[in-house]
């Protein structure tokens, strides 16, 4: 499988890693940058990068990583009909492809040693979507909104009622 991987100067000593371990694993890792360590540079153009080309090839996956995460997450989402999970753990990754088919995903470099984020990008790299009804109904809510700006509807059940507070 292809992956892309794009960090900041806080994921670049674990980019250089899981390009070493991805491609251990017999896939093609693909690093988008930085070419090399900066400390002053900024997440966005690589985790952007990264999500855009992933998109661009079906099929893919791609890393984001940065200190946290969070970030780098928040940016690969900003590229529209990408998902992008932040994973802390297996089950995290894991679940981030099983039910939400997450192309991307971020990993917080600080938060974790080469070889959990090792083992946390394996998972999701090896995850496939499962393709449930009810997951696929809430991808395709979320894609819904993403392309026309109309928010899905509220089931009128679930509103709650108005309360009042003296």
């Amino acid at each position: 499988m292809r992956v892309y991987l794009g960090s900041d100067h806080a994921g670049f000593e674990l980019k250089t890693h899981l390009v070493a371990h991805l491609t251990g694993l017999g896939h093609e890792a693909i690093d988008v940058g930085p070419a090399s360590y900066d400390a002053q540079d900024d997440y966005p153009p690589f985790c952007v990068e990264a999500a855009r080309r992933t998109l661009a090839d079906p099929g893919s996956l791609g890393v984001v990583l940065g200190g946290s995460g969070n970030g780098e997450q928040i940016a690969a989402n900003k590229v529209p009909g990408i998902r992008c999970a932040l994973a802390w753990s297996v089950e995290t990754a894991t679940l981030g492809r099983q039910h939400n088919d997450a192309q991307v995903v971020a990993v917080g470099a600080r938060m974790h040693t080469l070889d959990e984020a090792a083992e946390i990008v394996a998972a999701f790299v090896a995850t496939p979507f499962s393709g449930e009804p009810r997951h696929q109904r809430r991808i395709d809510l979320l894609s819904d909104y993403e392309r026309t700006g109309v928010p899905p509807a509220l089931p009128p059940e679930q509103i709650p009622a108005p309360t009042t507070t003296t």
